[in-house]
C-alpha cells in the first residue's frame, strides 16, 4: 500500500482526494497539504479551502503553510511518504521537497502539456477557442509543469462549455487518470517521457482585468471570452459607468461600432470588431444573473449607447 501525501486547494482537487480514498485498499493518504485559510465573502470570514474541508471531514490530518519549501521540509520528512500527489495546489517545490518520497512527486494538470503549463489552462483553453484540452499526469520538478509526463487522456470541449463545465470534467478525468497513474508507479511500470520544450506554452494567475471585455475584438472572441470567464470571475463592460456582467452570449452577424447596442428591445445585441453577439444571461452590478428577457423588462437602454 503507498503512503500518499496530497498537496491541493481549490475545488478541482477534492475529485481527485475523494478517488484516492475511495481506493484505500491500495492507497493510504497519511496527511493533506494545502494553502493557510483566507477571508473570503463581503465580511471577508477566515474560511478553509475545500480541500482542507474535505480532508478534515475524512480524518486526515492538514498541514497548512504560506510556502511550504520553508515551513514545511521536517514535517514532510517526519511523515516519510512513498510518494508525492500534486493537484492546482498552488506553489513551487524546493528540490528538498521533492527528494523526500522515494517515489518522487506526481502533480495532475489540466491541459496537455506541454501546452498550457501554468495557473489557469482551463480559462486559457476556452479563451483560445480550443476543441480539445484533456489532463496530464507528469513527474513535478522544480519548474512550472515542465517535469516528464507519465499519462495523459484528452477531453473534448464543448462548443457552448463554460469554465465552470470544463472544471468538473478535467476534475473528474483527472481523479481517474491519478489512480491510473499510481498503480503504474506502483507495479513498476511508469515510463516517463520528456516534454517538448518547443511547443511549450504557458498560462499566467487569471485577474480581473482580464475578464474586461474589449469589443474591438472578434463575436468569436467575446463568445470565447464570456465562457471562459463563467462562472468567475465574470467577464464584464460598462455601460454610463456601472458595470454590466455578461454570463452567456451567442455569436451572431450583426453590424455597428465595436462595443454598440444594436438591439435592446426583445434582444440584446451588441456588436464587435467584427460581428456581434447577443446577450442571454447578464448581471447588473449588485443583482442577480438573470435571463435577457427578464433583464430588459426592468432595465431600459437606447440603440446606438456604446458599452465599455
Amino acid at each position: 500500500m503507498l503512503k500518499i501525501v496530497y498537496m491541493g486547494t481549490p475545488d478541482f482537487a477534492v475529485a481527485p482526494l475523494l478517488k484516492l480514498l475511495e481506493n484505500k485498499d491500495r492507497f493510504d493518504v497519511i496527511a493533506a497539504v494545502t494553502n493557510k485559510d483566507k477571508p473570503a465573502g463581503r465580511k471577508h470570514i477566515m474560511t478553509a479551502c475545500p480541500v482542507k474541508q474535505v480532508a478534515l471531514s475524512k480524518g486526515i490530518k492538514v498541514f497548512e503553510y504560506d510556502k511550504i519549501r520553508t515551513e514545511g521540509v521536517s514535517d514532510m520528512r517526519a511523515l516519510n511518504p512513498d510518494i508525492m500527489v500534486t493537484c492546482a495546489f498552488g506553489q513551487i517545490l524546493s528540490k528538498e521537497i521533492l527528494d523526500i518520497p522515494r517515489l518522487g512527486v506526481i502533480n495532475v494538470h489540466a491541459s496537455l502539456l506541454p501546452k498550457y503549463r501554468g495557473a489557469s489552462p482551463i480559462h486559457y483553453a476556452i479563451m483560445n477557442g480550443e476543441k480539445q484540452t484533456g489532463v496530464t499526469i507528469m513527474k513535478t520538478d522544480v519548474g512550472i509543469d515542465t517535469g516528464d509526463i507519465l499519462i495523459s487522456e484528452k477531453v473534448d470541449i464543448g462548443e457552448k462549455d463554460t469554465c465552470g463545465d470544463l472544471f468538473i470534467k478535467l476534475s473528474d478525468l483527472g481523479a481517474n487518470l491519478l489512480i491510473k497513474a499510481l498503480d503504474l508507479i506502483a507495479e513498476g511500470k511508469a515510463e516517463f517521457i520528456k516534454q517538448d520544450e518547443e511547443q511549450a506554452s504557458y498560462t499566467k494567475m487569471i485577474k480581473k482585468e482580464d475578464a474586461l471585455i474589449d469589443w474591438n475584438k472578434s463575436a468569436v472572441d467575446v463568445f470565447n471570452l464570456v465562457r471562459a470567464f463563467n462562472p468567475v470571475p465574470g467577464a464584464y463592460t460598462f455601460i454610463n459607468g456601472d458595470m454590466l456582467k455578461l454570463f452567456e452570449v451567442e455569436p451572431s452577424k450583426g453590424i455597428g461600432a465595436a462595443g454598440e447596442i444594436l438591439d435592446c428591445d426583445k434582444n440584446f445585441e451588441i456588436a464587435c470588431g467584427s460581428g456581434s453577439v447577443l446577450v442571454k444571461k447578464i448581471q447588473k452590478s449588485g443583482g442577480k444573473i438573470m435571463n435577457i428577457s427578464d433583464f430588459l423588462r426592468g432595465n431600459k437602454f437606447i440603440a446606438g449607447t456604446k458599452l465599455g
